[in-house]
C-alpha cells in the first residue's frame, strides 16, 4: 500500500516573504495553499491603477525600489531581470533639509518592478503556477488544531475544508499577533516585539509634465519623508505621476485623518518643494496602517516545530522588499526538515 499524501502547507499572505517561502517549499517538493485577502498578490510592492480626467494611470504607492545586497537576492533579481519583471532605476537622488539641497551618499544600485512594482510577484505566482494552489479573497480569521492538523476559518467562507501539517504566516505583525494569540503564545509574543507605523500615501497626477532636477528626494522636514516620480521608473506609461509618502512620525499623528485633508497638507508640501499647483492635479489617498517598523526585528523569522507554526515577513528581518524575501525563504529551511513526507 502507498504511503498517504501528506498535507499540505498553508501560507498566510502573498507579498514578497509569503512568495518566496512557497517558492522553496515547492523546490523542496512541498504542496501549498497560499491565501491572501486581497484579489491577487502584492503585499506593500503595491501599484494603483485607474483612469481619471487625465487619462489612465498608475503609481507605485508602497515599496518605492529594493537593494539586492545579499548573493541570494541578487540571482534572484537576476532572474527576474531576465523575465522583464523588474530593471535598474537609475534615478536622480536629492535630499532636503529644511534649508538646503544635497546629494545622498548612496552607492547602491536600486530596482523596481516592471511595468509596475507588482510585477515581481506577479511573475512568482506565474513562475510557481500549478505547483502551489492559490485562493485570494479570503481573510483568514482563526486557526484550530486537532488530530487531522490545522483547519483554517476565514471570513468569507466559515471554516475551510483541507487540513494543513503546517501553518506560517507572511502578515504584518498586529494581524499576525491576534491569529497567534491562542494558539501559539510565543509567536504572538514575538510579533507583539515588532511596532510598526502607518504612512500615508498620495499618488499625484500632472495634466501636464513636471519639471524638477531630480526623480526622487529624502526629505526631512515636514510633514512628508520622500518623493518619487514615478513616471521615470522604467516601462511606466500614462499620465505623468508622482508619489508623495509622509514620515511615520506625521502619518502616525494622522492616521485617523480623512483623506481629503491629507492630500491637501501633502500637496502644499510637494508644491514648496517645487512641485505642481495643487489646484491643477488630480490626486488620490491611501493609508498604509502598517509600513514599516521601528526598528525592525532581526529575527530572521520565527518557527514553532512542535506546533508547526511560523512567521516571515519584512518586520522581522530589517524592514526592506530584500529582507521580505530573504525571510521567507529562512522560514521555508526551517520547515522543509520538519514537515517534509
Amino acid at each position: 500500500m502507498s504511503a498517504a499524501r501528506p498535507l499540505p502547507i498553508a501560507i498566510l499572505g502573498a507579498g514578497l516573504s509569503g512568495l518566496s517561502c512557497a517558492q522553496a517549499l515547492v523546490q523542496a517538493g512541498h504542496h501549498v495553499h497560499l491565501f491572501d485577502k486581497s484579489r491577487g498578490p502584492s503585499g506593500r510592492m503595491s501599484t494603483r491603477r485607474s483612469e481619471d480626467a487625465l487619462g489612465p494611470w498608475q503609481c507605485d504607492h508602497g515599496a518605492q525600489y529594493f537593494t539586492a545586497r545579499d548573493a541570494t537576492f541578487r540571482r534572484e533579481v537576476q532572474r527576474w531581470q531576465a523575465a522583464g519583471a523588474a530593471a535598474l532605476w537609475d534615478a536622480r537622488l536629492v535630499s532636503f533639509d529644511g534649508l538646503a539641497w544635497g546629494t545622498p551618499e548612496t552607492p547602491l544600485a536600486r530596482f523596481v518592478g516592471t511595468p509596475r512594482m507588482t510585477s515581481p510577484v506577479a511573475w512568482l505566482v506565474q513562475d510557481l503556477g500549478e505547483r502551489v494552489r492559490t485562493q485570494w479573497q479570503t481573510t483568514v480569521q482563526a486557526l484550530a488544531r486537532d488530530d487531522t492538523g490545522w483547519a483554517l476559518t476565514s471570513a468569507e467562507h466559515g471554516q475551510l475544508a483541507p487540513r494543513y501539517q503546517a501553518v506560517l504566516l507572511a502578515m504584518p505583525a498586529p494581524q499576525a499577533q491576534q491569529l497567534l494569540r491562542d494558539v501559539a503564545p510565543a509567536g504572538a509574543a514575538a510579533a507583539a516585539r515588532a511596532r510598526m507605523r502607518a504612512c500615508w500615501a498620495v499618488m499625484v497626477r500632472c495634466p501636464t509634465p513636471v519639471s524638477l532636477d531630480w526623480e526622487g528626494a529624502f526629505v526631512n522636514a515636514g510633514p512628508l519623508r520622500w518623493v518619487a516620480h514615478d513616471r521615470s521608473k522604467p516601462g511606466r506609461t500614462g499620465a505623468d505621476t508622482w508619489l508623495l509618502h509622509a514620515s511615520a512620525e506625521w502619518s502616525e499623528a494622522h492616521v485617523e485623518d480623512d483623506a481629503a485633508t491629507v492630500t491637501a497638507t501633502l500637496l502644499a508640501a510637494f508644491a514648496a518643494l517645487g512641485g505642481p499647483d495643487p489646484a491643477q492635479v488630480q490626486a488620490t489617498a491611501h493609508r498604509w496602517r502598517y509600513a514599516d517598523t521601528e526598528p525592525a526585528l532581526n529575527l530572521g523569522c520565527w518557527w514553532d516545530a512542535q506546533a508547526q507554526l511560523g512567521l516571515c515577513g519584512d518586520w522581522l528581518n530589517g524592514g526592506k522588499v530584500e529582507g521580505a524575501w530573504l525571510s521567507g525563504r529562512a522560514l521555508a529551511q526551517h520547515v522543509a526538515p520538519a514537515s517534509a513526507g
